[in-house]
């Protein structure tokens, strides 16, 4: 990913000093739809965590 992020930069590094109009940014839909999933699989294990953590949480101020 960070190879991808370098040869965007590379390519496009010119157009970030030149005047005018700013050209809508491309969008990859693949890496959208998997973006989305790990953004998912965040979410549930965050959830997860959370509630299992729960007991702890009030015995930690409690010192």
């Amino acid at each position: 990913m960070i190879h991808q992020w370098k040869r965007a930069l590379l390519e496009g590094a010119s157009g970030v000093f030149e005047r005018g109009g700013r050209n809508a940014p491309e969008v990859d839909e693949e890496q959208v739809k998997d973006l989305h999933a790990k953004i998912g699989e965040l979410a549930v294990a965050n959830d997860f965590l959370a509630r299992k953590l729960k007991p702890w949480t009030g015995k930690c101020g409690a010192r």
